[in-house]
């Protein structure tokens, strides 16, 4: 068991609740499928509950720091160098189709630097996790990206423009969750994943796992929370992975 700081033990713990929130109401969606409504306001109430806890638990323990979150957006309080960065289910798409693959993630940025992250899929009981210069970890278990170094044998990941733009030039996926894509690729699980026009709250964990475990990520400092372009994948097929991509 490796050690873990206390800001990431909190983050654990905050996760670990509203884990418990998000698997009650999936357990509801497949009977909210059959009715006419649909489950659309279902899962934004599930969204809210869920950031809500994590906002409560953190502030619980560090109550000073400030947040940036998918549902409430910018919270300040008076620590304005250490920030929460939250998304509370990344992947509500699947969610909302009964589909078991989505995750809470939850990354620390303290004066403008990424510092410790958490992707938790509370489905399938899978934590990611990394700490700056710590390492990155699956379980408790130390983490490395892949190896390869043959793109034909490569697996990537990418939203629906990214696999148009490619496609056939590489093995593509379309999971429908970026924090898991990223997590994936810390993990070995894929090799590479690049997604436009993304949020800092789906990626902000995801970017630390893959860089503390290995791996290569594009400078991100020039891009604004909300419109970002994110490169990532093993070390040795970063060059190539680019190149294919050419304007994209």
């Amino acid at each position: 068991m490796n050690l873990i700081s206390p800001n990431l033990n909190i983050m654990i713990k905050a996760c670990e609740k509203a884990s418990k929130a998000i698997i009650r109401d999936f357990g509801e969606v497949e009977n909210l499928q059959v009715l006419k409504k649909g489950p659309r306001d279902f899962v934004t109430k599930t969204d809210k509950r869920a950031e809500k806890i994590l906002i409560e638990e953190l502030q619980k323990a560090r109550k000073n720091y400030s947040f940036i979150t998918e549902e409430t957006g910018v919270i300040n309080n008076s620590d304005k160098d250490c920030f929460w960065i939250i998304d509370p289910i990344d992947g509500t798409t699947n969610f909302l189709h009964g589909i078991p693959h989505f995750a809470i993630s939850v990354a620390l940025k303290v004066n403008r630097e990424i510092k410790s992250g958490i992707i938790f899929d509370p489905i399938k009981n899978e934590i990611f996790y990394a700490e700056k210069n710590s390492g990155s970890f699956f379980n408790n278990r130390r983490i490395r990206v892949s190896k390869k170094s043959d793109l034909d044998e490569c697996l990537f990941a990418s939203n629906h423009e990214g696999v148009n733009h490619v496609f056939p030039n590489l093995n593509m996926r379309y999971s429908g969750c970026a924090a898991l894509d990223l997590a994936y690729v810390g993990s070995g699980r894929l090799d590479g994943f690049f997604h436009n026009k993304i949020n800092i709250w789906d990626i902000a964990a995801g970017v630390l796992i893959v860089e503390e475990a290995g791996g290569k990520v594009n400078n991100l400092s020039k891009y604004d929370d909300n419109n970002i372009n994110v490169r990532a994948s093993n070390s040795n097929i970063y060059t190539k992975m680019l190149k294919n991509l050419g304007n994209f």
